[in-house]
């Protein structure tokens, strides 16, 4: 019997360390929920809704292709003439239901008024500009300097499918929370500020830990078949693998597609997802980005609360698992990073990394002026 993986099209952060880090052993702390707190997980049932059937043979551009595509994106150039376009019609539309935080920032912290804010950052593409080379995606010092001040004021997390010791070296910030490989590597900061808990036992969660010899296992394997695909690159995140093609001729995706999916099309226990310029395959765990936010809120000690405002800033098709969370909890509000209209479930937007900074000192500038009343 053949083995069928899930494909699911979705538009993912550059994520990634070029090996498997090393993993730490649990520390368990009374900080963090207690063992009958922590949501159950199981393994995902697969079912025909998702495409793991998609025809990704054939000289004919598949449905894949389409798909990868769809979730590349636009050349710098046309980007701005797309975007001119796109302002006298859908994107303007897009706008009224999606306004600019920055904007409407009165909005926004009115609706925090007598509330704890709590502060959730994806990185690529939020805090540091998407790059062709993920190892050079750096994070800009007046960047740093922002998040540094908004942790100093608000409980903050990043939340990133990159793998967490990356994307640590990249913020290097020690305050912080930090869930990485899209929420299944959690660990609290190291640091103790007025927000945070002392630094003693920094905590760890990693709901996929079984999953870890799978994922080497299938990384040697990718990086071995990928060799001779000119521009694809292989990065190990730990708890998920992404296999980017920006750097692949558009000619030959078709068969990087069908190869990839060969290969995880053996291992029914992983899923593969499509996103931006990038091949993702993850572990089949009921497990993601809204999921991390809850436990994170839960961690922090906003279980259950109606005094708490989250805010949830990210570009990614991953990030809509947390805005999703937010609608559904009728809490705080999703920010989305984009200068094109795209379905999402965030309540404001950002054009860009450089809007993103404004938007982040504005609300330590508020925060200073509340605590000065």
């Amino acid at each position: 019997m053949v083995k069928q993986s899930v494909i699911v099209p979705e538009e993912i952060a550059i994520s990634g360390a070029a090996s498997a880090a090393k993993t730490e052993p649990p520390i368990l702390l009374p900080a963090f929920p207690p063992r009958n707190s922590i949501p159950g997980l199981h393994r995902a049932s697969f079912n025909n809704r998702f495409m793991s059937q998609v025809d990704i043979s054939g000289g004919r551009p598949s449905a894949l292709v389409e798909s990868m595509r769809a979730s590349s994106p636009t050349h710098p150039r046309e980007a701005a003439s797309d975007l001119s376009v796109a302002a006298d019609g859908e994107y303007k539309d897009w706008l009224k239901r999606h306004p600019s935080a920055l904007g409407n920032f009165n909005d926004v912290v009115a609706a925090s008024k007598a509330k704890q804010m709590v502060m959730f950052l994806d990185y690529d593409g939020t805090l540091s500009p998407i790059v062709d080379d993920p190892d050079s995606a750096f994070m800009s010092e007046p960047m740093r300097e922002a998040v540094r001040d908004v942790a100093r004021h608000f409980p903050t997390a990043i939340v990133s499918g990159r793998c967490r010791n990356k994307v640590f070296n990249f913020v290097r910030l020690k305050e912080l929370y930090y869930a990485g490989s899209h929420g299944m590597d959690i660990k609290g900061p190291s640091k103790s500020t007025k927000k945070t808990t002392s630094k003693t036992n920094p905590v760890l969660f990693q709901p996929a830990s079984e999953f870890l010899p799978v994922m080497d296992e299938v990384y040697k394997v990718l990086v071995e078949k990928t060799k001779f695909v000119p521009g694809s690159r292989v990065e190990n995140n730990t708890f998920s693998l992404s296999v980017h093609y920006r750097c692949v001729e558009e000619k030959i995706w078709n068969s990087l597609a069908e190869l990839v999916r060969s290969v995880v099309n053996d291992y029914p226990e992983l899923r593969l997802t499509i996103g931006r310029k990038v091949f993702e395959i993850r572990p089949s765990i009921e497990w993601d980005k809204g999921k991390a936010l809850e436990f994170l809120l839960e961690s922090i000690g906003f279980a259950n609360c109606n005094n708490v405002f989250p805010v949830y800033i990210g570009d990614d098709r991953t990030d809509e698992d947390a805005f999703k969370v937010l609608r559904e909890r009728g809490q705080g509000v999703g920010i989305l990073v984009s200068k094109f209209a795209k379905e999402t479930n965030a309540s404001y937007s950002l054009q860009e990394p450089a809007e993103v900074n404004k938007f982040l000192r504005q609300l330590v500038a508020w925060k200073k002026l509340l605590l000065k009343e």
